[in-house]
């Protein structure tokens, strides 16, 4: 038996073996960023086909969730099942249904809190209210003001309390402190410190005698980790926004499941529904966590789906089918595009799509593409590739934009790109029509080392007093991902065609496409 076998194995038995007739026992259920994959995902987290899902070799789906998180209660006493945020966006569900379908689903799976994430906000208060009027549970968020949202002010609290057992649990919301930067939360809301917001709400929850907390965090495994150092009284913090993996078993874990900041257990189960955290706590009679153990569950083709969600599913992508099928290209060989490469180097989806961004528009004398790779969902696997797989890679329906800036702002807008690497951040810039170098152990902003132009004579220095025309998307040249050098570009358009069709396009014409990797983007070691 392995070192961590043996700890695992310790740590069960300490649960069993430590729990008096006191102690309190509470099984936490959670997932975080599903992105409306209500049907099976690839390996790559894409669309997966009916065939090979026959043959057990897909994830997920609200239908295998049913069956899980229903197996996961009838193992347990005392079950709450949480969401981390970001239920909204990732495929045409979405694009067609906004939250109404989440809302459905939500409701059929029981959920007994969620907290806002980002993409909750990327259709405005509006939608956000109308899921609010639709769910059967609280929608909490903490580290923000939305009392001068008329849609929000009288429906979103910052925390809650429900009961479960004979006990009180508190119950807290956390989203991005930048959400202004990743989403469209609108003017009227302010947004706040997390460890500050949440302290606020433990004070609050703990005068009216509940000694059992519980955050619910769309802000990042990093940014956990520093909330729960900060507020030690808060006993488990369900995370969200990184999509980081922790476990005791999975290879690509980053950490621990749970990772334990002095006696707070902190948690997060991946994304797209690939797995269902399920995490057993016990606490004494004082509230103290005693102990914190459990695994995520990888919801595989093991996983039986249920039939009467497979019909409702069925149903509602009737409209949807005709576009999604379209088989508009081939390619070569996987194309990566998973989060974890394209927000820390150059990545072939990020290739991809700068190239097919700046072949658009090349003939309107634009010479440089910057995609951010926050707005890359998924890679796409070798063969036929559909419309749909191409929505799901690019779902915000983004638009081109092309404007003009001076040199000095495009070595800015790199050195933003970069400057959010730790945490994974979806600034990192995908280019095309350049190529840079960076220096990982510098201070952000001053991280950039050299940016080449590609020119008809050859690579050459970027002039920073020179202007050079740029394409992006809406989002980026909005400001969005900390892009803010770009908000007061000349001759801006915003307003170009769609990214996924111009992508798909590209792809049609350099069919079957072989994905590549060329060194445009290159890191000081």
């Amino acid at each position: 038996m392995s070192f961590r076998a043996i700890l695992l194995a310790g740590a069960s038995l300490a649960f069993t073996a430590g729990a008096a007739l006191a102690d309190y026992q509470l099984t936490v259920l959670h997932t975080n960023d599903f992105h409306a994959r209500f049907e099976p995902i690839s390996k790559y987290d894409s669309g997966c086909s009916a065939e090979d899902n026959a043959a057990g070799e897909c994830f997920g789906g609200t239908a295998r969730l049913v069956t899980a998180i229903a197996d996961a209660r009838a193992r347990n006493n005392n079950t709450v099942l949480f969401d981390g945020g970001d239920q909204f966006q990732g495929t045409l569900f979405y694009t067609y249904y906004k939250g109404k379908m989440a809302a459905e689903f939500m409701n059929k799976l029981g959920y007994d809190a969620m907290t806002v994430g980002n993409h909750e906000f990327d259709d405005g208060p509006e939608v956000l209210r109308g899921f609010m009027d639709a769910v059967d549970f609280p929608v909490l968020m903490s580290n923000a003001d939305v009392s001068g949202e008329p849609l929000l002010a009288d429906k979103l609290a910052k925390s809650t309390i429900i009961e479960r057992g004979g006990e009180k649990l508190g119950l807290i919301g956390l989203t991005p402190v930048n959400t202004p930067e990743l989403a469209s939360p609108g003017s009227n809301i302010t947004f706040t410190e997390p460890a500050d917001a949440v302290a606020g709400e433990v004070a609050k929850l703990e005068a009216e005698g509940v000694n059992k907390i519980i955050v619910l965090s769309h802000s990042g495994y990093n940014v956990d980790l520093a909330v729960a150092e900060a507020v030690p009284q808060v006993d488990v913090i369900v995370g969200g926004h990184s999509n980081t993996l922790l476990s005791n078993t999975q290879e690509r874990a980053v950490g621990p499941y749970p990772t334990m900041v002095g006696s707070t257990a902190v948690v997060q189960a991946y994304a797209y529904g690939k797995f269902l955290g399920e995490l057993n706590v016990t606490f004494d009679d004082a509230g103290n966590v005693t102990e914190a153990v459990g695994e995520p569950v990888l919801i595989d083709g093991t996983v039986a789906e249920d039939t009467d969600t497979l019909a409702r599913i069925a149903e509602l992508s009737q409209p949807l089918d005709e576009i999604r099928n379209k088989v508009v290209a081939e390619s070569a060989a996987p194309i990566e595009g998973n989060r974890d490469v394209c927000r820390a180097m150059e990545c072939e989806m990020g290739n991809l799509v700068a190239d097919a961004m700046l072949d658009r528009v090349k003939d309107q004398g634009i010479q440089l593409a910057i995609a951010n790779s926050g707005g890359l969902r998924a890679s796409i696997d070798a063969g036929e590739v559909t419309m749909g797989e191409v929505l799901t890679v690019l779902p915000f329906q983004n638009t081109l934009s092309t404007f003009q800036i001076s040199g000095a702002d495009v070595v800015a807008a790199l050195e933003n790109g970069v400057s959010q690497v730790e945490d994974g951040s979806g600034r990192f810039p995908q280019v095309a029509g350049m190529t840079f170098t960076w220096d990982p152990s510098k201070e952000p902003g001053s991280r950039v080392v050299e940016v080449m132009v590609v020119t008809d004579s050859g690579p050459e220095p970027i002039d920073p007093a020179a202007t050079y025309g740029v394409v992006s998307n809406n989002f980026v040249r909005g400001g969005g991902d900390g892009y803010a050098m770009f908000t007061d570009a000349e001759n801006a358009y915003d307003f170009g065609p769609d990214l996924a069709d111009v992508t798909a396009e590209y792809l049609a014409a350099n069919a079957p496409y072989a994905p590549f990797v060329s060194g445009r983007i290159t890191a000081v070691e």
